[in-house]
C-alpha cells in the first residue's frame, strides 16, 4: 500500500477496503470507458451496510415517494430526515472531510461538497418491472445551486442473481449504444462522473421472482459559475424499452384533449418549479 493511500485511509472513521492504491484507482477512473467511473467491491464493512438494510422502511411506509411514468418506475426516500440512526451515521461519514478527501484522490476533483438534504439521493428501490431509462443526471442541485460532479451508488442487494436483471448500464455519448453493464451486487460501490453526455440507466427488474433492487445514492458537488440548469437529459426514445402494454393502450385510448390538458398542467408545474429555483 502506498504512503499516500495509507495517509488517506487514516482519515476515515469507517474502515475502507479499496481494491488498489488511490493512485491506481484514479488512473482507472480517468481512463474508464465510456466516461470516467470506477467500481469498488467490498469498500465498506459488510456489517455497516447490513445495518442499513435492517432499518430500511417497508415498501408500504409513507416515507417513500413512488415515481411511475414513461421514463422510470422506482421509489426514493421522501426526506433525509427520514433516515434511521444507522443511515444518519453512514451519511455523516460519507459527508465527512476525510471521505471527501478520499473521493478527491480517486477522481482528481478538488473541493468537493456534500448535500446534507440528499436531494434525489438516499435510499432507492426499484420494484419488479421497474426501471430508469437512459439519462444524464441533472447538472445542478435544485436547492443549493451547486454543480453536481459525482454520483455514488452503493448497492444493498444480498443474494442478487443475474436472472433478477436490474443492472446499471453505461451508454456512449449519443445514448445509442450500451458500452458497459454493472451488476448491482451487495457492497458494490460505483462512482460516476456527472456530465451532460454521461448517459446511464437501469435495466428493468425481472418480474415474478420477488426481487426488489435496493441501493443508497449520494451526490457530490463543487461551486460552479455560469452553469445553465437542466433536469435529467434522456436518450433517444427509439432505444428505450416500450412501455407495458396496458400503459400504451391507456395512453392511446385517451381522447387527445385529455392528453393535451394533462401535458399543459405538467408544463405549468415545471415552469413554476423553475421560477422558484431562480428566485
Amino acid at each position: 500500500m502506498s504512503d499516500r493511500t495509507t495517509s488517506v485511509l487514516a482519515f476515515q472513521r469507517i474502515r475502507l477496503s479499496p481494491d488498489a492504491d488511490v493512485e491506481d484507482i484514479c488512473a482507472r477512473y480517468k481512463n474508464a470507458h465510456p466516461f470516467p467511473h470506477h467500481v469498488l467491491d467490498n469498500l465498506f464493512p459488510s456489517e455497516v451496510l447490513e445495518s442499513l438494510l435492517e432499518e430500511l422502511p417497508p415498501t408500504s411506509s409513507d416515507k417513500w415517494v413512488h415515481h411511475s411514468d414513461d421514463r422510470q418506475v422506482k421509489s426514493s426516500l421522501r426526506s433525509a430526515v427520514d433516515l434511521g440512526d444507522k443511515g444518519m451515521e453512514f451519511i455523516a461519514f460519507l459527508h465527512s472531510a476525510g471521505f471527501l478527501y478520499f473521493l478527491t484522490e480517486i477522481t482528481g476533483i478538488r473541493a468537493l461538497l456534500p448535500d446534507p438534504y440528499l436531494s434525489g439521493a438516499g435510499y432507492h428501490m426499484v420494484p419488479a418491472g421497474g426501471r430508469f431509462d437512459i439519462h444524464a443526471d441533472r447538472n445542478l442541485d435544485q436547492y443549493s445551486g451547486l454543480q453536481r460532479r459525482l454520483a455514488m451508488l452503493i448497492y444493498l442487494n444480498k443474494g442478487w442473481k443475474p436472472e433478477y436483471s436490474g443492472e446499471l448500464e453505461l451508454w456512449d455519448q449519443t445514448a445509442s449504444k450500451c458500452e458497459k453493464v454493472i451488476e448491482p451486487v451487495f457492497n458494490r460501490t460505483v462512482i460516476l462522473e456527472v456530465g451532460d453526455k454521461n448517459f446511464h440507466g437501469v435495466r428493468p427488474v425481472a418480474e415474478g421472482l420477488g426481487f426488489v433492487r435496493r441501493s443508497f445514492a449520494v451526490y457530490f458537488h463543487t461551486t460552479g459559475n455560469k452553469i445553465v440548469f437542466h433536469n435529467s437529459l434522456y436518450g433517444p426514445s427509439m432505444y428505450r424499452d416500450k412501455a407495458p402494454l396496458l400503459q400504451r393502450i391507456a395512453r392511446e385510448a385517451l381522447p387527445p384533449f385529455v392528453s393535451k390538458a394533462f401535458k399543459k398542467i405538467q408544463e405549468r408545474q415545471a415552469m413554476k418549479i423553475r421560477r422558484q429555483d431562480n428566485q
